[in-house]
């Protein structure tokens, strides 16, 4: 079994060496055995397979966020030019919807990117931009009711092309903040998305970006640079249309492994109380309290700042030229420190504004949050 071979207790034993760990927390719900009668009965024999792996490597470890923080965070070098630090790209923005690809974008500069850039539709743009000088706006996305159905094959292309331009410069992109759901918007996301996967882009896939990858699941499948970060009710429905069954709290860290594992290869970040983060391989958690606070926007935070850990560790990954199966997953390492560093911020501001912090608040705190932990000095 797969689960038991020397290159899967390799990647655990990198991954226990790298993230220093807790025994696995005793009142964790995360941590029971697989219920296979949990499934349909029309569940194959593959999958049976993938339920055995995910009961081996299914052990939840509390990651020591702090250590991951400290080891993938570039130190400020005054040889360093723009963009070496990072440049990241949020694909959404619509009409209705302008605050949460701000929100994305403004983070991920807060966290320590170089350049961010946001792709929105036209209607967005100008709102987004009057929010911050700080961001490149690019208003080229379209939905269905500004383009006649006969221009619709060229319009898309056209945006694909665009987008395209800029794609092989990003470091990481985040894909669905304000999206919305249009259908004809979302489609020339998918391409957008496939034209990343192409160029080996990492993508961070959030908020609408859940909704239309549940739809068309091979647009991640089996692509290991493709994060998703569901909340518990984009997680239910994505464990309902992957595994046929509903969420298993008993069972909770097998299931998420073994949902991993049958879309193959992505890393998934399953926010809550803690957040649980596996790649189909290992699972771990960060469970550092942050604020009981629940304004909208936070989870917008959380995918700008994986974007951009996602991408420092995947360059300190390579930069120690370890033989790829040595590697830890550096999707992983992302979502460790996004989750820290979101939970430091949320707890800071929460202490100043109480009942009404809001996500600008927390924000503002995501600076100071790195500060205490990866001194800039340093």
């Amino acid at each position: 079994m797969w689960a038991t071979s020397p290159a899967f207790r390799r990647q655990l034993v990198l991954l226990r060496s790298f993230l220093p760990p807790s025994p696995p927390h005793p009142s964790s719900s995360v941590a029971g055995r697989f219920a296979p009668a949990s499934y349909s009965s029309g569940s194959s024999s593959s999958l049976r397979a993938s339920h055995a792996m995910a009961a081996s490597a299914a052990t939840v470890y509390e990651a020591d966020a702090e250590a991951v923080v400290r080891r993938i965070t570039p130190p400020l070098d005054r040889a360093r030019h723009k963009g070496q630090a990072g440049k990241i790209a949020v694909i959404g923005g619509c009409r209705e919807y302008t605050g949460a690809p701000y929100f994305a974008a403004i983070s991920a500069l807060k966290v320590g990117a170089d350049l961010s850039h946001v792709f929105c539709t036209k209607d967005a743009a100008t709102v987004i931009k009057s929010y911050s000088p700080e961001l490149i706006v690019h208003p080229i996305l379209e939905e269905s009711y500004s383009v006649r159905n006969e221009e619709r094959a060229s319009v898309s292309s056209k945006i694909l092309t665009e987008v395209a331009k800029w794609m092989e410069r990003f470091d990481c992109i985040v894909v669905g903040p304000g999206l919305g759901r249009d259908s004809f918007l979302l489609d020339c996301v998918s391409n957008i998305m496939k034209h990343a996967r192409q160029a080996n882009i990492p993508t961070v896939v959030d908020g609408d970006g859940l909704f239309l990858i549940t739809n068309n699941l091979g647009l991640v499948e089996g692509n290991p640079l493709a994060i998703l970060t569901p909340n518990v009710y984009e997680y239910k429905r994505l464990v309902q249309k992957v595994l046929n069954c509903d969420v298993n709290e008993e069972t909770a860290s097998e299931q998420l492994t073994a949902l991993c594992q049958k879309i193959g290869g992505v890393t998934i970040m399953w926010k809550g109380k803690a957040d649980v983060i596996s790649d189909g391989k290992t699972v771990t958690q960060v469970s550092t309290f942050g604020s009981p606070r629940r304004c909208g926007g936070q989870g917008d935070i959380l995918s700008g700042s994986v974007a951009v850990f996602a991408s420092w560790a995947q360059q300190f990954i390579l930069s120690n030229e370890q033989p790829t199966e040595k590697r830890v997953n550096p999707m992983t390492l992302g979502c460790i420190a996004g989750s820290l560093l979101l939970r430091k911020a949320a707890s800071l501001a929460f202490e100043k504004n109480k009942r009404s912090t809001v996500t600008t608040d927390i924000i503002e705190f995501l600076g100071k949050s790195l500060e205490d932990i990866c001194p800039a000095e340093h």
